[in-house]
């Protein structure tokens, strides 16, 4: 792991995030690491988020970023690694010497939680993703990787579907109906806001074979409405909250270049 200069603080930029657990995982990371520093939520509008990438260079702060951002934040970036380059859209950032650097730990992050879903069928599996945003995009970036695999995206809007879909040519195609492309899915993501600020589903349940596997990129404590009814009918089924420890402990590697203490992170998330 990278060992950099340590940042003057820690930040997550977004809409909304007063609610965001990442501080609290974050937090823990850096209390047994005995890492001195704070992680604060910060909400961003889009019109001040150019000013606050300059005091980030100024100041040497690192961080995540979150909705709605990554994708402008991506374009702000000096250095991208790999992968932000692949999704276009970053998740974690930090400061070398003046230049602002992107990751994009969401793919890993997301990756590593549908394994430990349903370990023995990634291979050749089709999954429907649900939205067209950076998220539904880190999503295709993983799915790319699997052998065999195929995506459907569906969203609000076909036309950024498409695109979407264009970006990852073999693996994904643009479908309009969700019913009807969870009728073929061996995994379902709901890569969209759909249940962020309330109980509303992303996809009706009954809509869903039992059989197929659901993954909620949505978190909340106690889980979605959303994953405790497919839970409750038989589905192999979990909401975002692994994915966002995974990231994040990720996002805490590229920071400080240590290892970061997932159980702990865990335990503070209990």
């Amino acid at each position: 792991m990278p060992k950099r200069e340590v940042p003057s603080r820690l930040v997550l930029l977004g809409s909304q995030v007063g609610n965001s657990l990442s501080p609290i995982i974050q937090r823990a990371a850096l209390a047994s690491a005995g890492i001195r520093l704070s992680y604060d939520a910060l909400d961003v509008s889009a019109d001040d988020l150019a000013g606050t990438v300059e005091e980030i260079r100024r100041e040497n702060i690192a961080g995540n970023v979150t909705r709605p951002h990554k994708s402008a934040f991506h374009a702000a970036c000096d250095v991208l690694t790999p992968i932000a380059r692949r999704v276009g859209a970053v998740n974690t950032f930090w400061v070398d010497d003046g230049r602002l650097h992107g990751d994009n730990t969401d793919v890993d992050g997301f990756a590593s939680s549908a394994r430990d879903l349903i370990p023995e069928r990634i291979t050749g599996i089709e999954v429907l993703v649900l939205g067209a945003g950076g998220a539904a995009a880190a999503v295709l970036a993983a799915v790319e990787r699997w052998p065999g695999a195929s995506a459907v995206i569906v969203s609000r809007t076909p036309a950024r579907s498409g695109l979407l879909a264009a970006s990852y040519p073999g693996v994904a195609r643009v479908e309009l109906d969700a019913a009807h492309a969870a009728t073929t899915a061996g995994l379902i993501v709901n890569a969209s806001p759909v249940g962020q600020h309330d109980d509303q589903h992303p996809l009706e349940v009954a809509a869903i074979a039992r059989q197929t596997a659901v993954m909620d990129l949505v978190y909340r404590r106690g889980e979605t409405p959303w994953v405790r009814a497919l839970r409750a009918r038989g589905n192999a089924a979990r909401d975002g909250m692994a994915m966002l420890l995974e990231q994040g402990a990720l996002s805490f590697e590229q920071w400080f270049g240590i290892e970061a203490n997932r159980a702990a992170m865990r335990q503070a998330l209990l």
